[in-house]
């Protein structure tokens, strides 16, 4: 997972059992989502289509094949410049492809003993 302050990037392998049918053609799937946090109907929406139209300009180069992403919209995708999104975007994939967290991310418990 990857956090920046207008989005949320979630990667995982996609499952091994899945038709043909469901995986795009590059081998890698993608959803959006927008909860009711952000606004209603109307903003929601804005907020997947701006999502969507950025990450259509700047995934196809920079995913991982075989894994799924999902997008969750935070407030500030609706008033946060486009090119800082793509920008963001990119940083974010980027991220998740080394498998770090460079953003301070909460650290894994150690198992106690």
């Amino acid at each position: 997972k990857a956090v920046r302050p207008a989005f949320v990037v979630q990667m995982a392998p996609a499952p091994g059992d899945l038709p043909d049918r469901d995986a795009a053609p590059d081998g890698w799937r993608i959803g959006f989502t927008a909860s009711r946090k952000v606004g209603g109907a109307v903003q929601r929406n804005r907020a997947k289509r701006r999502l969507r139209a950025m990450a259509r300009g700047v995934m196809p180069g920079l995913v991982l094949q075989g894994h799924d992403y999902v997008l969750v919209a935070r407030t500030p995708v609706l008033t946060c410049a486009y090119s800082r999104l793509e920008a963001e975007l990119r940083a974010a994939l980027q991220e998740l492809a080394r498998g770090g967290r460079p953003g301070g991310g909460r650290p894994s418990r150690a198992p106690s003993t």
